[in-house]
């Protein structure tokens, strides 16, 4: 298996707070730490580190592959084992052939929302109609909220906020879409029937 097939957002993640660390002059970091990070930047609206046993899970993958290493372990009175991680020479390289593949390469995500698309024919175009009526009131709610992130962010810099630019667009570009086909739903300009869907 190649490294690329290995690659995910989170690990994604791990390698690039190692990176950071580096020029920050930290050479290792504890994944309590990293959590945190994402956590505390707003990170965690594109990296979810909810689950802390996930992060540990993707750290001990990346141990396995060779791109980070524990670079040492300690323990505070009754509290775990602490183990600092830092990045190996192929793990450096990995990352930097991962951020700039994820960053020039579109890949094709398979989400919930499209697949039950493909298939609402098997519902009634009312109960289409209602549910993607919810959609957009979430989205919109959603695109608010992006927004509201936006500005309070704005004093770093567009730099620091960019992801959250990506989101409000594609939030915004979705959004629209959903207001189409219900109005269209709404219009019978979209119908069907269960007679029509006979062959």
């Amino acid at each position: 298996m190649s490294v690329t097939q290995r690659r995910s957002t989170l690990a994604l993640a791990v390698l690039s707070l190692l990176r950071e660390a580096e020029y920050r002059g930290m050479p290792a970091m504890h994944p309590y730490k990293m959590q945190r990070l994402i956590k505390d930047r707003g990170k965690g609206e594109v990296v979810n580190v909810g689950q802390r046993a996930s992060l540990y899970r993707t750290i001990e993958r990346l141990q396995r592959s060779g791109l980070v290493e524990a670079r040492e372990s300690s323990r505070e009175h009754n509290r775990p084992e602490r183990t600092l991680y830092a990045l190996t020479d192929e793990g450096r390289a990995i990352w930097r052939e991962w951020m700039l593949d994820a960053l020039a390469n579109p890949t094709r995500e398979f989400p919930e929302f499209p697949a039950a698309v493909a298939f609402i024919p098997l519902l009634t175009p009312d109960e289409v109609r209602k549910q993607l009526e919810k959609r957009e009131d979430k989205l919109s709610a959603e695109l608010s909220r992006i927004q509201t992130v936006l500005e309070e962010g704005a004093e770093w810099g567009r730099l620091f906020v960019l992801e959250m630019e990506y989101l409000r667009a594609t939030t915004a570009a979705e959004l629209e879409w959903v207001r189409s086909v219900a109005d269209d739903l709404r219009s019978a300009e979209i119908t069907w029937d269960e007679e029509s869907l006979l062959p």
